[in-house]
């Protein structure tokens, strides 16, 4: 990827046809969770995708940056807490830990779950958790960087939720 162009490959005419139908691709939102030695963060994600069945396994997008970035690797592992279609609390608490100058911890005041398989930050109150190993993390030469995990545990808590389905208007942004 090109720093002053990061679409070489398209005219602005097509970018936009394309974002547009990028834009519609649907994902969910994710609280995703990282904790090494006393740090613990959590930051939303929507870029994540089920990888492989046998194992399970699972890929986070996330923007270069990021300050839960070390915490992945150093720690070797990562959660995913899935959102409800209604959970406008948590889109709005951990929207803004996407910013490094932000260090309070995120968790406070939000229940977490106790005796998890990798003792990572887990919230009570999502639609579904999962625990995952980090197995891969590659540069993929974009604004991004990819992240899969080995599913090691989880759960599906709140059956009778409906996960929020995001879709955008471009794919060329959040």
């Amino acid at each position: 990827m090109r720093a002053n162009n990061p679409h070489p490959d398209l005219d602005p005419a097509t970018r936009e046809t394309v974002g547009h139908a990028m834009g519609r691709l649907p994902s969910g939102l994710f609280v995703l969770t990282a904790a090494q030695d006393d740090s613990r963060m959590g930051i939303i994600v929507s870029f994540v995708q089920q990888a492989c069945l046998n194992p399970p396994m699972v890929t986070v997008a996330i923007a270069k940056g990021r300050p839960i970035m070390p915490l992945i690797s150093e720690s070797r592992q990562f959660g995913l807490c899935q959102l409800a279609d209604n959970d406008r609390l948590m889109v709005r608490k951990f929207a803004k830990f996407n910013d490094a100058a932000v260090t309070e911890d995120p968790f406070l005041g939000f229940e977490l779950l106790h005796g998890t398989l990798t003792h990572l930050p887990i919230l009570a109150n999502t639609m579904s958790y999962l625990e995952c190993e980090l197995v891969s993390h590659m540069d993929i030469e974009g604004d991004h960087d990819l992240f899969v995990g080995a599913v090691r545990g989880g759960a599906l808590r709140e059956k009778k939720l409906q996960p929020h389905v995001h879709l955008r208007d471009s794919g060329q942004d959040y």
